[in-house]
């Protein structure tokens, strides 16, 4: 999709200066959301958010807290955006919240560049399950 004024979507999944959107779109205004539904939820440790929010502050983006496809379309609205540019999620969460915001304005979701290339795709929900299987990989060429 091509949109003339877009804005991004930056979600846990990228954050950090290699997302592909913004990359491919450097000056367009960029949200990361902290999901308040998630945050109350799940088992975040005090640790994994200060590590979120460091990582946000050093991107160009705008910081929120609360519903995170109700987030993105109300910064979309505010901007007059045309469209949302973000990654591809694989979090099955990010998979649903992606599809509530395109169902309300058009998404264009950006293939990420890989930071390993593993046999079979990864098992979610504990980073240490993934590393496991991904440190094996990383290593393999030194």
């Amino acid at each position: 999709m091509t949109f003339q004024q877009p804005i991004l979507w930056v979600h846990e999944e990228a954050l950090g200066p290699s997302n592909p959107a913004l990359m491919a779109h450097p000056g367009a205004p960029a949200l990361f959301v902290f999901d308040s539904h998630w945050i109350r939820t799940a088992s975040i440790s005090r640790k994994r958010l200060g590590f979120l929010y460091e990582s946000a502050l050093d991107l160009p983006l705008t910081l929120r807290k609360g519903d995170v496809a109700e987030e993105v379309i109300a910064f979309a609205k505010r901007h007059n955006a045309d469209g949302v540019i973000s990654s591809l999620p694989v979090d099955p969460r990010l998979e649903r919240i992606a599809a509530a915001i395109d169902g309300q304005i058009d998404l264009d979701l950006l293939e990420p560049e890989p930071f390993v290339q593993l046999p079979r795709p990864p098992r979610l929900g504990r980073f240490s399950r993934y590393w496991r299987e991904a440190e094996p990989v990383v290593w393999e060429g030194f």
